[in-house]
């Protein structure tokens, strides 16, 4: 019987690896790629600049001691570099998404931001999700307050002709009594329009400049028209009720008539900050601030008319020319004065970089930021010293120049008792500090004509 023919069987070609993994090969290594997950494993997102922006402002911090405080402001290289890497966060025209609000903007690059914009009218939620139209619209935001209060403050730009009556009607709907005014009328150009009638027998009030003639504000612009001591603004009737002026602030006290309501608002005006530059004194600024202060703390509680509430915020109205150069420092020197007195401690960037998130911009320039730090190192001192000798701090605060760095000698800056040491002051607490060369770049220091 024969035996039956063993079957060969055909060789199997060499197996190569699973279509899972790519052989990349042409030199001594090879690469072997998984494409089998692609698409299952997470998309790690990609921050915008704009995200990172706000990230910095959120998380920037650099608290300091008395002591801290004052060999801080001595170290101008150091604080020149900590202003360069605060974001702007300005706004483009199209993040504000509101046509035709250009009419009402005084400097086309100086607009609000949409988070925080004031809205004229009484019923703001019938501006709807799109936002506030033209005929809504004041190029103006909320600030936030020490320890984030909200809606303490409002920062704006100063008045054009045709916005003074939206400038009453914000001061109206918000139940505003302080306004604080960091400019003159004019400096070189226009800065703001008087938008307060001149006082019987008088101009315009101090600071030079433009800050005579009342005509140059009140007549012309939607109908209104002033005389010696009022005059209408938009639907308002204003009336000068008292003035009081020194070397530095005119302060007057104003009855707005709207109907048959009346109310007072008290308005400040600090005419010793020179354009472009810094005051010559710290104290002139400190003695505002506390003055505010003190006046607003004063005042009785709001009342409420039949069918007209006023707001329980009441938010101080600060402005200059565009509303974020010296603007900005007023508020930040308010907000770190109360912050120090409280606490004994402060952070100028972190009150700095909140600012920026309420409205783009502020504190424009980093000749300002080295004197908002000389500004509290001398408020530590004062407040140091009111508080052994148990005296008001307005008692203190006495005229005391500023060199051209902003910041005098060590023995006038340090007491006694700092004089010899050598403490560092604490680093900066901010994720931007590793940037060489922010991506914004500086403010344009040099830049003669932007708006203050």
């Amino acid at each position: 019987m024969s035996t039956p023919a063993e079957v060969v069987q055909p060789s199997r070609a060499p197996t190569r690896p699973q279509s899972r993994l790519l052989d990349r090969r042409g030199s001594n290594l090879s690469l072997l790629l998984d494409v089998t997950s692609l698409g299952e494993e997470p998309v790690c997102s990609v921050s915008t600049p704009k995200e990172v922006w706000l990230q910095l402002l959120h998380t920037a911090s650099r608290p300091l001691t008395h002591t801290e405080l004052q060999l801080a402001a001595l170290d101008t290289t150091t604080l020149n570099t900590e202003y360069q890497k605060i974001p702007p966060n300005f706004v483009n025209s199209e993040e504000l998404n509101i046509p035709g609000h250009a009419i009402k903007d005084r400097y086309k690059t100086i607009l609000p931001n949409p988070d925080s914009l004031v809205v004229l009218g009484s019923l703001q939620e019938e501006a709807g999700p799109e936002g506030a139209g033209p005929e809504r619209y004041i190029n103006a935001n909320y600030i936030r307050g020490y320890r984030g209060a909200p809606k303490a403050y409002i920062a704006t730009q100063g008045p054009m002709l045709h916005t003074r009556g939206d400038f009453w009607d914000m001061v109206w709907q918000e139940g505003s009594r302080v306004i604080v005014m960091v400019t003159r009328l004019k400096e070189d150009k226009e800065k703001c329009e008087q938008y307060w009638p001149a006082p019987r027998g008088g101009g315009g009030g101090g600071g030079g400049g433009g800050g005579g003639g009342g005509g140059g504000g009140g007549g012309g612009g939607g109908g209104e028209a002033e005389s010696d001591g009022e005059g209408w603004f938009g639907r308002f009737l204003l009336r000068v009720i008292d003035r009081k002026m020194d070397e530095h602030v005119t302060v007057t006290d104003l009855e707005i008539q709207l109907s048959s309501e009346h109310r007072v608002v008290r308005h400040y005006w600090f005419t010793s900050w020179p354009d472009h530059h810094v005051p010559e004194s710290t104290a002139p600024l400190l003695r505002l601030v506390e003055e505010v202060e003190t006046y607003n703390k004063s005042l009785p509680p709001a009342s409420k008319p039949i069918n007209s509430p006023v707001p329980t915020c009441q938010p101080i109205i600060v402005h200059c020319s565009a509303g974020v150069g010296r603007s900005g420092c007023f508020l930040a020197a308010s907000l770190c004065c109360q912050q120090l007195r409280e606490t004994s401690q402060l952070d100028v960037l972190e009150t700095v970089s909140q600012l920026r998130l309420d409205r783009g911009g502020m504190i424009q320039t980093a000749e300002q930021y080295l004197f908002l730090y000389s500004v509290m190192a001398q408020f530590s001192r004062q407040l140091t010293l009111c508080q052994e000798q148990e005296t008001p701090i307005l008692d203190q605060v006495q005229s005391r120049p500023v060199d051209q760095d902003l910041l005098g000698p060590p023995d006038l800056l340090l007491t006694p008792q700092l004089q010899g040491l050598t403490l560092e002051a604490p680093p900066l607490r901010n994720p931007g500090e590793q940037m060489e060369n922010p991506p914004w770049g500086p403010e344009n220091p040099g830049d003669p004509g932007r708006p203050t």
